[in-house]
């Protein structure tokens, strides 16, 4: 089972509005009477009711962000009404009551009108884990449906309607099969909009990850002629850095120690994504422990928690050695004497 956010391509913290604006999204594209006879469009249009159905109540919401799916599965447990328990239909009629029902949404097979919004633009950003940290401004160019103020005619093939429709007889009878105009692309409308490249600017929060998306309401193709907007969704790919490495909000970075520093401890100047910083090295430290630098990571998106940076202390040991020290050494170990010990391995994979 897929992730309900991701089912309606939206954030964890996203409103109410914005979760109900994603599923009308969904629903208006996926709606069996837009798509007869595409089983993969009932089942998208069936998984986004079940989504929205969750992630519009606030206990079920609740729920299936502390425990996940099976905190709200009892929820789906039977009934043969809609899709796993819910009524899908009931729950796309709820959404849309404000609209007329389905005669004003699916077209003129209904007496409705066309979809006259914009459609939604998708790109993708690089970002180095230095801007990932810091946060950044970004300034990006796109091609986009813009209008020209000219005023936009009537589509000749299907008169406006944004449908094209085609009688075929059969066994039964005439069956009138309602198709989306290709001539106009469903809009119903010719002229009034050009293709034009814009710059846009993006203002990214710190603590992004690889994958993350944001949306810029309003962004993308202009509606031709009384739609909305389509927005503009901004996609991040995080660049592999030369030093550090991510994983969630903490930062992991390897550091070599000689003998003498890890017995009598050291005091060093750590590179972090904000500069150097200084950290103790207490005596006596073994090789591959770590050490946390507090509040080092990335800070949580929209959140005052931030992660921490990690240093693995690794300790060199010299393949090479010079006459002096190999005698220092053989001293050392003269006063040390034998000390082998072995243990079990815990945690063999």
């Amino acid at each position: 089972m897929r992730d309900y956010y991701e089912i309606l391509n939206v954030e964890k913290g996203s409103s109410k509005n914005e979760i109900k604006k994603a599923y009308r999204k969904i629903a208006m594209k996926y709606h069996p009477d837009k798509n007869p006879d595409d089983k993969k469009a009932e089942d998208k249009f069936k998984e986004a009711a079940e989504a929205y159905s969750v992630l519009s109540d606030d206990g079920k919401r609740g729920r299936y962000d502390q425990f996940g799916h099976a905190g709200v599965d009892q929820q789906f447990g039977g009934g043969s009404s809609g899709f796993g328990g819910i009524n899908v239909e009931d729950i796309f009629n709820s959404v849309f009551s404000g609209n007329g029902g389905f005669g004003d949404i699916f077209g003129s097979s209904r007496g409705g009108r066309r979809n006259n919004n914009g459609n939604d633009l998708k790109i993708s950003i690089s970002l180095s884990l230095e801007e990932i940290f810091s946060g950044t401004n970004k300034k990006v160019k796109i091609k986009r449906w813009e209008r020209t103020g000219d005023e936009p005619s009537k589509c000749s093939k299907c008169g406006g309607s944004g449908e094209v429709r085609f009688v075929q007889r059969s066994m039964l009878g005439q069956i009138v099969n309602v198709q989306q105009c290709n001539h106009c692309d469903g809009i119903g409308y010719i002229g009034g909009r050009e293709k034009k490249a814009s710059t846009i600017s993006i203002k990214i929060p710190a603590g992004v990850s690889d994958g993350n998306y944001m949306s810029l309401s309003g962004e993308g193709d202009q509606s031709i002629k009384g739609g909305e907007n389509g927005d503009l969704i901004v996609y991040f790919k995080e660049k592999e850095h030369d030093l550090f490495t991510r994983s969630g909000h903490d930062i992991y970075i390897d550091c070599w120690i000689d003998f003498p520093d890890a017995v009598l401890g050291v005091e060093l100047k750590v590179p972090t994504l904000n500069g150097f910083v200084k950290m103790k090295v207490p005596n006596g430290i073994n090789n591959g422990q770590l050490l946390r630098m507090k509040n080092k990571g990335f800070s949580e998106v929209n959140r005052y928690k931030t992660g921490n940076q990690y240093v693995r202390i690794n300790i060199r040991t010299p393949d090479k050695i010079n006459k002096e020290m190999k005698n220092i050494i053989q001293s050392l170990k003269d006063i040390t004497k034998e000390n082998v010990e072995f243990k079990k391995i815990k945690n063999w994979l």
